[in-house]
């Protein structure tokens, strides 16, 4: 294995190595972080099949863009500034989709205990109200098999996945694919307040309001359709928005 640090790769890596440090304090700072566990991955720089993860053992608050981890596809770390290895099973999840998916940049994932409660539901994910309804037909459901450490799970994982953008990893978390780090993070933050709305609903005991799935279907093109009109790819002020909000209260994550 290759544990070189190369200065040019880093110096490439660059805009990848900050969104996704980013991504890390901002899922702490919004209390959606589970110890040192979960995960998110980005692709490292165009041309290459490398991902950048977290190291093992540190917090989501401490994850910063130079001590981020860089491995390729197979598992083999190719730059770990901390030589603290990564965990074996964010190896599994996050591998399988970016080998499967050369459309995701970003994965996260999750275990809130909102998220974590929903996917306990048999129902899931419903269309309640204008947050969920942006992932109405366009959400996966992959059945628990144990911590994911067994790597023949990920074929079972990519098939369940499809070309969807969002996953209900069952009786386990939540799981989100992203064009950017800053459009899986927006949609994380998303289904988070879906799930956390859905709860709140069926634990006040009064009669749900129900919505027609054509209507569900039409508000879920809303949302794509907005970001296409609106270029999030190359353009995401919401993103850039949160990128200020942590380089006021976090600036270290840049380090």
């Amino acid at each position: 294995m290759d544990m070189t640090t190369d200065a040019p790769t880093r110096a490439a890596q660059s805009d990848a190595r900050r969104d996704l440090a980013a991504a890390y304090r901002l899922i702490a700072h919004f209390g959606l972080d589970d110890s040192i566990y979960t995960h998110i991955s980005a692709r490292a720089e165009a041309g290459k099949e490398h991902f950048l993860i977290n190291p093992y053992g540190y917090r989501f608050e401490e994850v910063t863009a130079a001590n981020l981890v860089t491995i390729d596809l197979e598992g083999n770390l190719i730059d770990d500034p901390e030589s603290a290895g990564i965990n074996k099973a964010g190896f599994t999840i996050h591998s399988a989709i970016h080998a499967a998916r050369p459309d995701v940049h970003c994965v996260l994932h999750t275990h809130s205990v909102a998220g974590v409660a929903v996917s306990c539901l048999e129902e899931g994910l419903l269309p309640l109200n204008q947050w969920s309804m942006e992932f109405h037909g366009r959400t996966a459901y992959h059945d628990y098999e144990g911590i994911a450490l067994d790597l023949a799970e990920r074929e079972r994982l990519v098939a369940d996945l499809g070309d969807k953008p969002i996953m209900v990893l069952r009786n386990h978390g939540m799981l989100v694919c992203g064009r950017t780090v800053g459009e899986a993070f927006r949609r994380m933050y998303n289904l988070e307040r879906s799930c956390q709305a859905q709860l709140a609903l069926m634990g006040s005991g009064m009669e749900i309001r129900r919505v027609d799935p054509a209507l569900a279907e039409h508000t879920a093109r809303q949302y794509e359709q907005w970001d296409a009109d609106h270029g999030v790819v190359d353009h995401d002020p919401e993103w850039e928005a949160y990128l200020r909000l942590l380089k006021r209260i976090q600036p270290d994550f840049e380090g």
